[in-house]
Formats: C-alpha cells, structure tokens, sequence
C-alpha cells in the first residue's frame, strides 16, 4: 500500500526542506502545495491580503486529487500543505486511505524570524498571524502525527522516520 505524508504547518515552519528530505530519503514523489495555488492566490497572499476559505478550496481539491492520482498508481509521496484547518485536512484525506498527516509545530518568534529573513517567497510575514490564528492542531483522531521542531533538518528527519 502507498503512503502520502502531507507535511503541513504554518508558513516558515520548514515544511518545504522536510518534505524534499523525506521525500529524497524514501525515494518518494515529492509535491509543493504552494505550487497548486492559482495565479489570484499568489497574487492575494503576495499583497499581504490573508485567503479565505472561498480561496482555499480549490487549491485544496487540485491537492487532494494529485494525492488521488498518486493513490490510484500504487505511489508514495510526500506534498507540503498548511492544511490549517480541520476541514481542510478531512477534505485532503477523504477517499484518501494513504494519507498520514505531519504537523510541524515551532515557537512563534522563530516563525517570525524565519519570515522576516526568507527570500524569494510571496508570503509576507505579516501574514503569520493569520495563519496561527486560523491554525486547528492536528486531533487524536486524525491520521498523523506531531513533530516539534528542535535541531537542525537532519534530527527532524530523523523524528519523523521514527514516526512512519
């Protein structure tokens, strides 16, 4: 049976760098979410303007059926997706047996920093606030796992092998 870790967080959380890790490490299909964004999306987040649900739901289905289509061809990957909401994720996992949610939680004032460093990425850092406030943990009753940042990418890793 194939596996679909969904590395999902907060913008800055290092879902990018984990995601591309695993998904090197595993030999895994590797997916970012922010690239299933429409043109409108990037141009809203870019502007410092938080999305909506109204804004999310496609981008999330176009993710859900890429996992579907991995799913349907016996393949393991790896995608990135805030996934901040419950809904989300249920929208994300539905008729989705493969998906296993990785949550990646770090402190707010290394967030932010992270933020106000990166280059190269839409995503102001005004907008973190947004998200932690829309950001619902993953729940004991969904498919995943909890991974608190500490140490440098290797250790996360390792931690989340130990967690597949």
């Amino acid at each position: 049976m194939s596996t679909t870790v969904i590395v999902m967080g907060v913008s800055g959380s290092g879902k990018t760098t984990l995601a591309q890790d695993l998904a090197k490490t595993r030999g895994w299909t590797y997916a970012e979410g922010d690239e299933f964004h429409s043109r409108a999306n990037v141009e809203k987040m870019r502007s410092g303007q938080p999305l909506t649900d109204e804004d999310r739901w496609p981008w999330l289905r176009s993710i859900a059926a890429w996992i579907s289509e991995r799913e349907a061809v016996g393949e393991s990957a790896v995608v990135t997706c805030s996934a901040l909401k419950r809904a989300y994720r249920d929208l994300l996992a539905e008729g989705n047996a493969s998906v296993v949610f990785c949550e990646l939680k770090v402190p707010d004032e290394v967030l932010q920093d992270r933020l106000t460093h990166r280059e190269g990425h839409y995503m102001p850092a005004s907008l973190l606030r947004s998200q932690l406030d829309t950001l619902e943990d993953l729940q004991p009753d969904e498919p995943g796992f909890r991974v608190r940042v500490q140490g440098g990418p290797a250790q996360v890793l390792d931690e989340v092998q130990s967690h597949l």
